[in-house]
C-alpha cells in the first residue's frame, strides 16, 4: 500500500515546514518562560510570529526546502536545512539591527533568537527523519524480502546499503555488513553491525543470508573465488557492484548493483609490466594494429595510447566496428591521433599502400581467423589469411623498415590437432624462420649483426575471457533465451585469460623481444568447461539442470579435449617476467619453409581441401587431426599409402 504513496505536493512540504517554524517559535517562548503558558503575551508572539514565518518562507523559498522527497532524506538536505535556518536567523537578526539603530524596540532578544534556531533545526530534521524510518520500516515489512549482506563496510558499500534503503522497488534489506579491515569488525553503521569475513559462513549457517553484494574491489582473487563458491553452494545469490570511477555523476543507483560475472571469477592477481621500458619504445613512433576491430586488436588499441605514440593505425576489413573502435578511442583520449585503415591483410596492393604511406615503426599483427570449426570447414581461408596474409605483412614490414613485428598467436598451435592451430604454426614458423634467415645474411655481408633489422617476435596464448565467438558470450545468450546450455564434452578443459591482461603481456614481451622469440603465457589453472556452465547458470539466480538444462553435443571438428600446458618446464625457458615464458620450438631452414608456403598458397586456387590440408601436414608434423575428416589423412600417411 505504501508502495503506491504519491510523492506530497511541493506547496505541503513548505506548509510543514513553516508549520515547524512557528512550533518552533512557540516553544522557544515556553523554554524561555520556564513552560509558563500565562506569560506569554498573544499580541507579542502573534507580531513576532507574521515577521518569523515572512522571513523563513522567504528563505526556504529562495534555498527550494520544499524540493527534496521526505522519505529520501539525507546528510545533504540536513545540510541545505542547517543553511536555511542559520539564514533565516541572520536575516532576524538584521532586522533587530536595524530596528535598534533607528532607536525601536529589537523584535526578539539574541536569547529567544538562538533558542528559536536551536527548534526550528530540530524539528525540520526531526520531522523528515521520522517520515524516512516510517517507510523504512514499512518496506523491511516486506513478507518477501531478501536479507542482504554486503561485503565492504566502505564508501562504496555503506552507499549500496543507502540505496536500497531509499529504493522503495528493491526487497532488499540490509542485516549486515562483512569486512576484512578488523578495526571496522565490531562498529555500527547506520544501526548495521559489521562482522569479520570469517563469521560470513556462520551467518549463512543461522540462515540469515539470502544474498550478499560484493561492494569492494580490493578482495583478493581467490578470496573472493571461495566467499562465491560458498554462496553457490547455498544458492544465496551474488552481486557486485561497479567501481567508483564508473558511477554516474559520483551517485549509486539501484540497477547498477548487478550479477556477478562469471568473468569476475576467472580473473587473476593483477600483473606489474614495466611500463617505463614500453614507454620508451613506443613514445612518437607510428604504430599499425592489424585486426584492429577485433576484441585483442581493440584492446591492444586502447593499452597502446597510454604510451603518447605519434600515430595509432587502426587496420581491418570489417567497416562499422572499425568506425565504432575509432570513435571510441578519440573520445577516450581526445589528444591521440588514431587513423582507421579499411583493407584485407590479404590484398597486396592495399597493405603496400599502408606500409607506403605510414611508414609504420611497429606493427601488432592481431588480423587472424580464430574459429576451429569454421577453420576446419574453409582450410582455404585459414591458408590465405593466416599464413598469406601474415607472409605479406612481415615481407612489407622488412621492406619499409619496421622496428618490431608482433605476431599474435594461439596456443592451439601446440601440436595442432586442427586447421586453424596448425596455420598459426605455419605463420609462426615463417616469421621466426624468416628473422633467422635475415639475420644471417646480414652477419654474411655484413660481417657483423648490427645495423637495423626488423624484429620478428610472437606471442602465444589461450582463451580470452569475452572475446567474440567465446564460449562465455555464447552460455550467456543460451541462459537469457532459457537454455539448455552446450558443453561439448564432460571432460573438456580451458585456460582462460582476460583481454586486458594479454595484452598486457602482449606489449611485454613486444618491448623484451631480441627477435626471433616464441614468447607463451601463464595461463593459470585450467577450468573444467562443465563446471563454468554450472557457475554461470547459478550466478544468474538459476538452478542447473533443474530451471536450465546442461547438454553434451560432442566435441567439434578439431576441438581438443585438453589444451598444451604453456608454462611446462620441458618445453618452455623462464624470462624475468614471471608470466612470460620462452618456447623451445625445432628450427627450420627458411628457403625449405618459403618453397614450401608458397606451393602451400598456390594450392588454395585449387581450392583442393584435402591437398592443402596435407601440405600443411608435411610442414607440421605434430599437426594430427582430431574428430575430423582430415583423421584420414594422418591414417594413410602412417600406413605409408599415397594420397
Amino acid at each position: 500500500m505504501f508502495d503506491r504513496f504519491n510523492i506530497v505536493p511541493r506547496w505541503i512540504i513548505f506548509t510543514l515546514d513553516l508549520g515547524c517554524s512557528a512550533i518552533a517559535l512557540f516553544c522557544a517562548y515556553l523554554l524561555l518562560n520556564r513552560f509558563a503558558y500565562e506569560a506569554i503575551n498573544s499580541t507579542d508572539f502573534s507580531r513576532k510570529l507574521l515577521v518569523v514565518l515572512a522571513v523563513s518562507a522567504l528563505v526556504f523559498y529562495w534555498l527550494k526546502m520544499y524540493a527534496g522527497i521526505v522519505r529520501y532524506t539525507s546528510a545533504l538536505d540536513s545540510v541545505r536545512i542547517l543553511s536555511s535556518v542559520s539564514l533565516s536567523i541572520a536575516g532576524l537578526f538584521l532586522i533587530n539591527t536595524v530596528l535598534i539603530a533607528i532607536n525601536r524596540p529589537p523584535l526578539m532578544s539574541n536569547s529567544l533568537l538562538i533558542a528559536y534556531g536551536l527548534m526550528s533545526f530540530l524539528l525540520l530534521i526531526t520531522y523528515r527523519s521520522t517520515v524516512k524510518l516510517f517507510f523504512l520500516y514499512i518496506k523491511n515489512l516486506k513478507s518477501t524480502r531478501k536479507r542482504t549482506v554486503i561485503y565492504g563496510a566502505g564508501d562504496l558499500g555503506i552507499a549500496a546499503k543507502r540505496t536500497l534503503d531509499h529504493d522503495h522497488h528493491a526487497e532488499n534489506v540490509v542485516i549486515g555488513f562483512i569486512d576484512d579491515n578488523l578495526q571496522k569488525v565490531g562498529k555500527i553503521i547506520d544501526g548495521i553491525h559489521i562482522y569479520h569475513t570469517d563469521y560470513f559462513e556462520q551467518l549463512i549457517i543461522q540462515g540469515k543470508v539470502d544474498e550478499l553484494i560484493i561492494s569492494t574491489h580490493n578482495i583478493p582473487v581467490e578470496k573472493k573465488a571461495n566467499i562465491v563458491d560458498l554462496c553457490l553452494e547455498r544458492n544465496i545469490n551474488v552481486l557486485t557492484m561497479p567501481p567508483v570511477h564508473r558511477l554516474i555523476n559520483g551517485e549509486l543507483t539501484a540497477n547498477q548493483i548487478q550479477k556477478l560475472r562469471i568473468e569476475d571469477l576467472l580473473e587473476r592477481e593483477p600483473i606489474r609490466i614495466n611500463n617505463q621500458s614500453i614507454q620508451q619504445q613506443l613514445t612518437g613512433k607510428r604504430i599499425l594494429v592489424t585486426g584492429a576491430a577485433g576484441s585483442i586488436g581493440s584492446e591492444i588499441a586502447r593499452q597502446l595510447g597510454k604510451y603518447n605514440p605519434q600515430m595509432i593505425i587502426l587496420n581491418d576489413q570489417a567497416e562499422t566496428p572499425l568506425h565504432e573502435l575509432q570513435m571510441e578511442l578519440e573520445d577516450l583520449q581526445k589528444n591521440q591521433v588514431y587513423h582507421a585503415f579499411i583493407g584485407d591483410i590479404r590484398d597486396e596492393d592495399r597493405m603496400l599502400a599502408l606500409f607506403k604511406t605510414f611508414k609504420p615503426h611497429y606493427v601488432y599483427h592481431a588480423a587472424a581467423y580464430k574459429h576451429v570449426p569454421m577453420m576446419e570447414n574453409h582450410p582455404v581461408e585459414a591458408v590465405r589469411t593466416n599464413i598469406m596474409g601474415t607472409r605479406l605483412l612481415a615481407r612489407l614490414a622488412v621492406t619499409y623498415g619496421v622496428e618490431n613485428f608482433v605476431m599474435i598467436s594461439t596456443d592451439k598451435a601446440v601440436n595442432p590437432t586442427n586447421v586453424m592451430g596448425a596455420s598459426k604454426r605455419i605463420a609462426e614458423i615463417y616469421v621466426q624462420t624468416y628473422f633467422n634467415h635475415l639475420s644471417q645474411r646480414r652477419t654474411l655481408f655484413n660481417g657483423d649483426a648490427q645495423g637495423p633489422q626488423t624484429r620478428f617476435i610472437t606471442t602465444r596464448f589461450g582463451n580470452v575471457l569475452g572475446s567474440n565467438g567465446s564460449v562465455i558470450p555464447r552460455f550467456k545468450a543460451q541462459i537469457e533465451r532459457g537454455g539448455p546450455v552446450t558443453v561439448t564434452h564432460p571432460e573438456i578443459t580451458r585456460y582462460f585469460m582476460t583481454i586486458p591482461e594479454a595484452c598486457q603481456l602482449v606489449l611485454e614481451a613486444g618491448s623484451m623481444g631480441k627477435g626471433g622469440e616464441i614468447y607463451v603465457f601463464d595461463m593459470g589453472k585450467s577450468v573444467k568447461i562443465v563446471e563454468l556452465a554450472t557457475k554461470m547458470i547459478k550466478l544468474s539466480g538459476l538452478i542447473p539442470n533443474k530451471d536450465i538444462s546442461i547438454e553434451y553435443s560432442g566435441l567439434r571438428p578439431g576441438e581438443k579435449l585438453y589444451e598444451e600446458l604453456l608454462n611446462d618446464l620441458e618445453n618452455t625457458l623462464p624470462t624475468h617476467h614471471h608470466k612470460i615464458m620462452v618456447a623451445k620450438v625445432r628450427e627450420y631452414d627458411f628457403e625449405q619453409v618459403e618453397a614450401q608456403v608458397s606451393t602451400l598458397i598456390n594450392i588454395t586456387k585449387n581450392q583442393n581441401e584435402r591437398e592443402i590440408v596435407l601440405k600443411m601436414k608435411e610442414l607440421v608434423p605434430e599437426f594430427k587431426s582430431n574428430n575430423s575428416v582430415y583423421e584420414e589423412l594422418d591414417q594413410k600417411h602412417k600406413n605409408g599409402i599415397n594420397v
